[in-house]
C-alpha cells in the first residue's frame, strides 16, 4: 500500500509541476511577443529549452543512481524555479535563451525520475494504464496552466512568480513519498543507427513528434497574439490545445494495440494534415472553428510521440528497452530543438497561417513515409507488440 500511496502522491506532484510548466511556456513566448521580439528571436529563445532538455536526459540517470529520486527531483524543481523567477527579472533574449537552457535540463531531468519510478512500480500488464494516467495528469495541468495567464497580467513578473510557487509547491508530495522511492540502475548505451535499422518509422516519429510539440506549446502563443487575440484568447487558444490531447490517448493506444500501430500513425497523421491545412489555407474562418481544428490537430498529433516509441520497443528485446528509451528521448528533443526556430522564421516571412501550415507539413510529410515503409516491411507479430504508453512529456 506505501508503495501505491507513493505512486499517487508523484502523480500529484507532477500535476502541480505541469501546471507551472504550462505556464512558463506560455508566459515566455506571449512575453516575448508583447515586448516586440521578431518571431525567429522568440523562436530561437524558446528552442534554448530544448537544448538544455537533451543535456538533461544524459546526466539526469547518472544524478540518480548517485544520490536518488527524492533529491533529484528536489535539486532540479529548485533549480527550475530559480531560472523562472530570473526570467522575470531580465527580460531580454540573451538571458533568456540562457535561463530557458537551465530550465529544460531541469525539467528533462524530473521526467526522467517520474518515468523511471511509475516503470519501477508497474509490471508489463499494468504498465500502459498507469503510464495513460500519467501522461493524462500532465496535459491536464498542462491544458490547465493556459488559464491562470486570465487573471494575471502577462507584462509583469506576476506569471514568473507564479510559475515559481507552484514548481516549489510540486516537491512537497514528492518528498511526503521519500521512503517509497525506487532504484535506478544507469542506462546501457544505444547506438542511433541501431535503431534505425530495427524500427525506421518509430525513429522517425518520435524525431517528427518533438517538432509538431515544441511547435505548439513554443509557437502557439506566438501565433495566437499576431492574428490578434488578447491574453484571455491567447490562454483559451493553447489551453484548448493542449487539453484536447487529454481525450485522444487511451483510444488510440487501445486500438494501437490491436492493429498494426502502422497504420494507426498513418491515420492519425492524415486526418491531422487535413485539420492543419484548413486553417494554414484559409486566412478569415470563425474563431471558433480555427480553435475546433486546433483542438483536432492536437488532440491526434500529441499520441505521436507514444506511438513512435510502441512500435519501436514491437521490434526490440526487453533488455533493450531501457537502453533505447534515452536515446528516443535525445531524437524527441533535436526535432524539439528545431522546430521554434524554423517556424519563427516561416511567420516572419509568411504571417501567422504558416504556424499551421508547419504543422500540416510535418505530419503530412510523417504520413507519406509511414505508407512507404507499410509498403517495405510487414508489422510485427501481435505477441510481440508491447503495450502503448511507454512515453513522456516536452513542456
Amino acid at each position: 500500500m506505501g508503495a501505491i500511496a507513493a505512486t499517487w502522491q508523484l502523480l500529484l506532484g507532477m500535476g502541480i509541476l505541469m501546471l507551472g510548466a504550462g505556464l512558463q511556456s506560455t508566459e515566455i513566448s506571449l512575453r516575448a511577443t508583447l515586448e516586440g521580439f521578431p518571431a525567429p528571436l522568440t523562436g530561437a529563445v524558446m528552442s534554448c529549452y530544448y537544448l538544455g532538455y537533451m543535456f538533461g536526459t544524459a546526466l539526469a540517470p547518472r544524478l540518480v543512481r548517485r544520490v536518488g529520486h527524492i533529491r533529484v527531483f528536489a535539486a532540479m524543481a529548485a533549480l527550475a524555479s530559480v531560472s523562472i523567477l530570473a526570467q522575470g527579472l531580465f527580460i531580454s533574449a540573451l538571458p533568456w535563451a540562457l535561463l530557458r537552457g537551465l530550465s529544460g535540463l531541469a525539467f528533462a531531468a524530473i521526467y526522467v525520475v517520474a518515468e523511471s519510478w511509475l516503470n519501477d512500480r508497474s509490471s508489463r500488464e499494468t504498465r500502459g494504464v498507469l503510464l495513460a494516467v500519467y501522461m493524462a495528469v500532465l496535459y491536464i495541468g498542462l491544458g490547465s496552466s493556459q488559464f491562470l495567464l486570465i487573471p494575471t497580467d502577462p507584462r509583469t513578473t506576476a506569471p514568473f512568480m507564479l510559475v515559481a510557487i507552484l514548481i516549489s509547491l510540486a516537491i512537497v508530495p514528492i518528498v511526503i513519498a521519500a521512503q517509497q522511492a525506487p532504484e535506478i540502475a544507469l542506462p546501457q548505451k544505444v547506438r542511433y543507427r541501431d535503431l534505425y535499422r530495427d524500427s525506421p518509422l518509430g525513429v522517425v516519429a518520435v524525431t517528427i513528434s518533438g517538432m509538431v510539440t515544441s511547435n505548439v506549446y513554443s509557437m502557439g502563443p506566438v501565433y495566437a497574439r499576431l492574428s490578434g487575440l488578447d491574453t484571455s484568447g491567447v490562454a483559451t487558444f493553447m489551453g484548448i490545445s493542449v487539453l484536447a490531447a487529454v481525450v485522444m490517448q487511451l483510444p488510440v493506444g487501445r486500438l494501437s494495440d490491436r492493429i498494426d500501430r502502422r497504420t494507426v500513425i498513418a491515420g492519425i497523421c492524415i486526418l491531422a494534415t487535413l485539420s492543419a491545412a484548413v486553417p494554414a489555407a484559409f486566412r478569415d474562418l470563425p474563431h471558433g472553428l480555427v480553435l475546433a481544428l486546433a483542438a483536432v490537430f492536437s488532440g491526434l498529433a500529441f499520441t505521436l510521440y507514444s506511438l513512435g516509441v510502441s512500435h519501436v520497443n514491437d521490434h526490440l528485446g526487453p533488455a533493450q528497452m531501457v537502453a533505447a528509451s534515452g536515446a528516443l528521448l535525445r531524437l524527441n528533443g533535436i526535432g524539439a530543438a528545431l522546430s521554434p526556430i524554423l517556424v519563427g522564421a516561416l511567420i516572419a516571412r509568411f504571417g501567422p497561417p504558416a504556424y499551421f501550415g508547419s504543422l500540416a507539413a510535418l505530419t503530412g510529410l510523417l504520413s507519406v513515409y509511414d505508407l512507404w515503409r507499410k509498403m517495405r516491411r510487414r508489422p510485427p507479430p501481435r505477441e510481440q507488440k508491447q503495450p502503448f504508453g511507454q512515453r513522456k512529456s516536452i513542456a
